[in-house]
């Protein structure tokens, strides 16, 4: 027997929804009332009494089936996060569990900008801090100037142009790849003069593959621990940080 699925989840047979009205009667001429004739009630009473049971059926129905059952378009519209809003909280757990969480020395840290910035959000910052760091090393070992332009300042820049422009002279191809999402500690936010300033400690694990001019692919995995100095001006419309130095850190 088929079934209709309630809101809650239930399984409710068809014929708990409603009791079907069985009346039988002889097809007759005329109509005297007597019970031999096999007419319960009168006429205009049976009519009444469908009527009611037919409204009774199509409330219950609609109880049932007129409710939204499971997650609507319009849900799925309302879970988008929207450009510049917090990420959802599937995406923040999963960040989460990539950014250890902020001691007391690191509170203290933070401190100099949060005193200008009291809405600076040091679990968001590392996040996006993680994924520039991702583009840049991808770029980087792509030559992809384009995308490595509007991400570091015009110091860091000329220095990795210097470095894209050695290797392209060599006649080399090289292609990064991150082993394991990278892992990112914030060391300092502060404020020096009219920018913004953070550090992050960043440990990656790295597999590269170069080819040499006319020569056979090498693989090379290794591990770097750097600290990388993001900056931005204080009160700017542009709320993106840029690279502005890199350093070796201990492991």
């Amino acid at each position: 027997m088929p079934t209709v699925r309630c809101a809650r989840g239930c399984s409710l047979p068809c014929n708990t929804l409603y009791q079907p009205v069985i009346v039988s009667f002889r097809a007759r001429r005329g109509f005297s009332g007597g019970p031999d004739q096999g007419y319960p009630l009168p006429v205009p009473i049976l009519l009444i009494v469908s009527a009611v049971v037919a409204l009774f059926v199509l409330f219950q129905l609609y109880n049932v089936l007129g409710k939204k059952i499971g997650r609507q378009p319009e849900d799925n519209a309302r879970a988008l996060p929207k450009v510049g809003a917090a990420p959802a909280s599937a995406n923040m757990a999963e960040a989460a569990s990539r950014t250890p969480a902020l001691d007391a020395a690191a509170l203290v840290a933070i401190s100099g900008l949060k005193a200008r910035e009291p809405g600076f959000d040091p679990a968001r910052f590392l996040e996006g801090a993680r994924q520039a760091h991702e583009s840049i090393v991808r770029a980087y070992s792509a030559g992809d100037r384009e995308t490595l332009k509007p991400l570091l300042t015009a110091a860091v820049m000329q220095s990795f142009e210097a470095g894209i422009a050695a290797r392209e002279a060599r006649g080399e191809v090289e292609q990064a790849e991150f082993l394991h999402p990278p892992r990112a500690d914030l060391e300092l936010a502060t404020v020096e003069g009219d920018r913004a300033v953070a550090k992050v400690r960043f440990l990656a694990e790295l597999r590269n593959r170069v080819t040499p001019d006319g020569g056979e692919e090498q693989i090379e995995e290794r591990r770097t621990a750097e600290h990388w100095t993001f900056e931005r001006a204080l009160g700017a419309e542009d709320p993106n940080w840029v690279l502005a130095r890199v350093e070796p850190a201990s492991a």
